[in-house]
């Protein structure tokens, strides 16, 4: 009875067997058993899949985002220093949600799940976001509302690459806060203009600019520093030149006549010619101002360098190469003093933020290799730690460990295990071994995972232990050595991401060479540009002033030319008289070589009195035109081997007349008829009653007074004799260049 009461009052799990002995556990207790037995022989960690996240760093991350809801990590300090936090929270705001943000260097598992597991152990609903260096790494909505993934693809589509991670992430809660409609509206339009739809793409530009393309644009402002201003230094004086040999003639140059080599009766001819009232002087040298042209040039060339260089440091006006602001010395020093702090309390240091790749076991025989090494020669500090292009060290191990050396004030041998990308490094620091063999005898399997199919962990627990070992056979020495590597200082970040000077620095001075050849090669082409252009403006005019072949009618001219037009072309016809009549056969006729060589003395001495060689700065348009009509009418009598009695009554500028024609004009109210020589086409032109009233046909010349015209029959000088005949006209010359 007591028995059965006994058995009654006991409970039926767990229970107790006779004489006290405990029953067999129930199930619970069974699987708790097995479960704490599993956890110790095979311990989570990411040796077990690739897409499996560490504990210990998702619990690390989750406290971090329990006492502030945005983590910024002292690992990245030239990218993204810690000190950036405040800048974060801020944008982390405006999203209307609870966001929780961390910004950490590139994960080796995938990000996603990394945020999955801090999510299970914060608890707590929310917006996670993930940031690393490129910008927005991973974003996640647990019990929220808000467009994650259209505001991932705006980021990633609309921003370049270069952008920076708080702008990217500024962006990012920008289209957050729009809601959910216009975020997948942006996102659409995003990815059409970015994404390449349709077969074609198009990136944003670049926000900034590299040292490669700082030294582009040094080398282009130093060709165009030099280059231009040496282009307007030549170019000037040859286009100046160009320019009064054609400018209109003044009182200080003249146009050059080429008569070539006239027989000894043109000079006779010239001075029996009533030329006694003309003084027989040296031509007077034409006045120039060379100095002042050239002060003008030098100071263009002054002003064009002048443009350049502000031009230039308008438009070249970046400053840094990233978006990267400067860190401060706590920013450098931050992620040091922490491993150190770390180090002095445990010489096994494995960074919380990153993946945690040592299982226990690896850890326990780890530690336990370290103490013997310590007991028989001195102590190793091993560090699991990211070395990343960004960090304090610039991704210089050598460095890192010498600043730990430093900060701990401890000697001993220092290693570094890179827990992202699997590499390890190991410097000595006054211990009694030779340490040019860490440096120079480490086999590669142990600094690098060679391994053809890498694992998560990189083996990294076995190589430590391979390392180890290689510090037990390493030989001793009598004297402490010290590593002769990572002494070096590092990179400065400010210096780093500052980009270099325009002037005076890499490129220019090559740049500076290489203008002088582009300014001397750019001047020799538009040099020939130039004179194929005055070529064939030169042929243009040629053909509108003298034909190509000196027949009767033949001959072309407008009826009111213009001062520079006649000069042209009394400069050009009397030359070309001089040169043909000195190519005549000899079998000339006495009377028409005495005309032609007439035509030829009066028209030079109309328009050179001087006998410089040069048209007359002084002469009038009269003069002018009665010059061209002598020296046409000579080409002519030299082509017909006759000598023609009129010239072209309507315009003497036409040459001698075929014929005569009857015209019809009204003179003082009365309508009157008489026959006048002209050419053939004034002959056609005039019976031709489209072209008009034959005034229109009739020459006139420039008058005193700006726009006058002045019919030549009323012009002063011997040009109104033209007339009455060709002799009448070269007398009406002789006895006008006698009075003259």
């Amino acid at each position: 009875m007591r028995e059965r009461n006994a058995d009654a009052q006991a409970p039926t799990t767990p229970c107790t067997a006779r004489g006290g002995i405990p029953r067999v556990p129930g199930l619970r207790t069974v699987f708790a058993l097995l479960t704490l037995a599993f956890a110790l022989l095979v311990p989570a960690g990411p040796a077990a899949a690739q897409g499996s996240v560490p504990a210990s760093q998702a619990a690390h991350l989750a406290d971090l985002l329990r006492s502030n809801p945005v983590y910024v990590s002292d690992q990245m300090p030239r990218e993204v220093p810690y000190s950036m936090a405040p800048a974060f929270a801020k944008y982390a705001k405006r999203t209307g949600v609870p966001t929780y943000v961390l910004v950490l260097p590139a994960q080796l598992s995938s990000e996603g799940s990394l945020l999955a597991a801090v999510h299970d152990r914060l608890g707590r609903d929310g917006l996670y976001v993930l940031v690393d260096d490129m910008g927005v790494a991973a974003a996640d909505a647990y019990g929220v509302r808000a467009p994650a993934d259209d505001a991932s693809t705006v980021t990633l589509y609309e921003l370049p690459y270069d952008a920076g991670p708080l702008l990217k992430f500024q962006r990012f809660t920008e289209v957050i806060a729009e809601g959910s409609a216009k975020a997948a509206r942006h996102a659409d339009s995003a990815q059409k203009r970015y994404g390449g739809e349709g077969g074609s793409s198009h990136e944003p530009d670049n926000m900034y600019i590299g040292p490669t393309d700082r030294d582009n644009q040094s080398f282009l402002t130093g060709i165009l520093l030099t280059g231009v201003p040496l282009l307007i230094l030549l170019l000037s004086p040859y286009v100046r030149r160009r320019l009064r040999r054609r400018a209109p003639p003044t009182k200080a140059s003249k146009p050059p006549i080429d008569l070539g080599k006239l027989p000894k009766q043109a000079g006779t001819a010239s001075a029996k010619s009533g030329n006694s009232g003309k003084s027989t002087k040296e031509a007077t040298p034409r006045a120039r101002h060379p100095l002042a042209a050239r002060l003008i040039e030098a100071g263009c060339a002054l002003l064009a360098a002048v443009a350049v260089v502000f031009v230039t440091l308008h438009t070249f006006d970046q400053k840094t190469s990233s978006a990267a602001p400067p860190p401060t010395a706590a920013d450098m020093s931050a992620r040091v003093d922490r491993v150190a702090a770390g180090l002095r309390h445990d010489p096994l240091y494995s960074d919380p933020e990153s993946p945690q790749l040592l299982t226990a076991a690896q850890q326990s025989e780890l530690r336990h290799r370290m103490a013997e090494f310590k007991s028989s020669t001195g102590p190793v500090y091993v560090t699991l730690v990211p070395q990343l292009s960004n960090d304090e060290s610039g991704d210089q191990p050598g460095i890192f460990s010498a600043a730990l050396h430093k900060k701990v004030g401890k000697d001993g041998v220092y290693i570094v295990a890179d827990p992202l990308r699997g590499d390890i490094g190991a410097e000595d620091y006054g211990l009694r071994i030779e340490s040019s063999r860490l440096t120079f005898d480490l086999p590669d399997a142990i600094r690098h995972d060679n391994a053809d199919s890498e694992p998560a962990d990189f083996r990294l627990g076995a190589r430590l232990d391979q390392l180890m070992t290689f510090l037990d056979k390493m030989p001793r020495t009598s004297e402490p050595s010290y590593s002769e590597f990572g002494t070096e200082r590092a990179p400065d970040p400010v210096e780093d991401n500052t980009l270099h000077p325009l002037f005076f620095r890499s490129d220019f001075w090559p740049g500076v060479f290489v203008g002088l050849l582009a300014g001397a090669l750019a001047f020799g082409i538009m040099v020939a540009l130039i004179s194929m252009l005055g070529g064939l403006i030169a042929l243009r005019r040629r053909r509108a002033t003298a034909p190509a072949s000196a027949t009767p009618g033949a001959f072309t001219a407008p009826a009111d030319p213009a001062e520079s037009y006649l000069r042209r072309t009394a400069r050009s016809d009397i030359t070309a008289l001089g040169r043909e009549f000195e190519a005549a056969p000899e079998s000339l006729p006495d009377a028409v070589r005495t005309r032609i060589w007439d035509c030829l003395d009066a028209a030079t001495l109309l328009v050179d009195r001087d006998s410089d060689r040069r048209v007359d700065n002084e002469a009038a348009p009269a003069e002018l035109a009665a010059a061209i009509a002598l020296a046409r009418s000579g080409r002519a009598t030299l082509v017909t081997g006759a000598a023609a009695d009129f010239c072209c009554d309507l315009n003497p500028l036409h040459g001698p007349a075929t014929q005569k024609h009857d015209v019809r004009y009204v003179e003082r109210g009365r309508r009157r008829r008489r026959r006048i020589p002209v050419c053939e086409p004034c002959r056609h032109a005039a019976a031709d009653r489209r072209h008009g009233p034959l005034s229109a046909l009739r020459l006139t010349l420039p008058g005193a007074d700006h726009g006058e015209r002045v019919a030549y029959q009323e012009a002063a000088g011997p040009l109104p004799a033209a007339q009455h005949g060709i002799a009448r006209l070269l007398d009406a010359v002789r006895e006008y260049a006698g009075v003259q």
